[in-house]
């Protein structure tokens, strides 16, 4: 399934599957049938199987019976983030060449970390699809970009072994890694990285059954049309699954849970010479089977 949360002539933010150009309110869908699902995505993610056995049951029927109120055409939509994860892991230097040009314009360490190197974005710097990503000059002058692979988690996951690793994924999206480059402090990336509006994520979550093989998706960034980061997942460092161990050996991850899976080589920082996002730019990050992600930047003062 590909699920969206969506607005329809300003009403409330709602859940919906997406199914080519049509958006299906499963909330709707399900009350029609005398069920019940979930009004929002983290909710559903939530309430587990059950939830996600009942939506692709009901999707399955015929469509002709679908009521006509439950289902509205994707222009007629406005999407926003999918969900507000409680919280959001993010991977450093998780593609080799990423760790060279992080080594040469970043002044971090030019050996392959032999673990994963994590660090954490609030929930407040989710943003969604179409919105702003705002670009404070007070704050930063090297506003970067990272076209990263989203990890949604499905339930409690604690101690997780690599083998059992993909049970505990509900899905995968798209998360741009933001970052204010010029405010790393002594090393340490939550204010780079952690500003409000620094982690675009959307336009979709796909559940893990139409994701069969999450490590070997291509990735590509765009900035203004042209592109800047190309690569795919199998080239990670650290695959998901080694992510999933590693963070579970010391951290509960809940369901709705993200891991940012880390960025390949062509960040901003990274070119010669440098360059940085401004007020006026269009950013697009794309990911296979999972769509494009578009944000434009605003002046924030």
């Amino acid at each position: 399934m590909r699920l969206v949360t969506y607005t329809h002539n300003d009403a409330s933010a709602r859940l919906g599957a997406q199914i080519d150009d049509r958006v299906i309110d499963l909330a709707a869908l399900a009350a029609c049938h005398g069920e019940q699902l979930p009004l929002d995505l983290l909710s559903f993610v939530q309430a587990g199987d059950t939830a996600r056995e009942t939506a692709q049951r009901l999707l399955a029927g015929d469509p002709a019976e679908w009521p006509s109120d439950a289902v509205h055409a994707i222009d007629d939509v406005t999407l926003s983030a999918p969900l507000r994860p409680g919280k959001i892991i993010g991977v450093g230097l998780n593609y080799v060449e990423h760790v060279e040009e992080s080594s040469r314009s970043l002044d971090t360490d030019k050996e392959l970390p032999p673990r994963p190197v994590l660090f954490s974005k609030p929930a407040t710097a989710v943003t969604g699809p179409g919105q702003p990503i705002r670009h404070n000059a007070n704050l930063t002058n090297q506003l970067d970009w990272e076209c990263e692979l989203a990890v949604v988690i499905g339930r409690s996951a604690f101690g997780v072994s690599e083998d059992d690793a993909f049970d505990y994924i509900f899905g995968f999206s798209i998360i741009n890694d933001i970052s204010a480059r010029d405010q790393r402090r002594s090393g340490q990336w939550f204010f780079s990285k952690g500003q409000d509006t620094f982690a675009p994520l959307g336009p979709a979550v796909v559940t893990a059954d139409d994701i069969p093989n999450p490590m070997e998706l291509d990735l590509e960034l765009r900035v203004n049309g042209v592109t800047k980061q190309k690569s795919n997942t199998r080239h990670m460092l650290f695959p998901i699954a080694r992510l999933i161990a590693d963070i579970t050996s010391g951290v509960t991850l809940e369901p709705g849970d993200i891991i940012a899976t880390g960025s390949p080589s062509g960040v901003g920082a990274g070119m010669v010479p440098p360059e940085f996002l401004s007020p006026g730019d269009t950013v697009e990050a794309t990911v296979e089977g999972i769509g494009t992600l578009t944000n434009p930047v605003t002046d924030a003062r």
